[in-house]
């Protein structure tokens, strides 16, 4: 089996979506299967469905053999990079310098609405007591 160096990203794969130019995913592992649609048993229809996406799935529900699976090993031009699509959030930690600025600005724009709220509600209670 080659030593595989390169590794694809869903977006790279999802870029060779036609006839001539085939790439499919299973297992993690990007094949370049341009030149086997003419071979393939169950015929070109079904890789050229499956192309530029990851197949596993499909692959692994039509039961293929043992020797389709070590043929596959001449087409492997890579693998799927497993960095996640979304990149991560950050987490704000009460140690974090900027949370703690992030938490007094919060509390800076709540002080308004909630002076507001209390005047208010002495503004009413004032009215009240001088209807009674």
């Amino acid at each position: 089996m080659p030593t595989i160096e390169k590794l694809y990203s869903m977006k790279e794969v999802a870029e060779h979506n036609l006839a001539d130019d085939c790439w499919i995913v299973v297992n993690g592992k990007v094949y370049d299967v341009t030149s086997y649609l003419d071979d393939h048993p169950g015929g070109a229809d079904v890789l050229i469905a499956a192309t530029g996406k990851d197949a596993t799935e499909e692959f692994e529900d039509a039961g293929h053999s043992k020797d389709a699976r070590n043929q596959m090993k001449d087409y492997c031009i890579g693998e799927l990079d497993p960095t996640p699509l979304i990149p991560e959030m950050k987490v704000f930690r009460k140690d974090d310098p900027f949370s703690s600025s992030f938490t007094s600005k919060t509390a800076e724009f709540w002080a308004i609405p909630a002076a507001t709220l209390i005047g208010v509600s002495i503004v009413v209670a004032i009215i009240y007591a001088r209807k009674k």
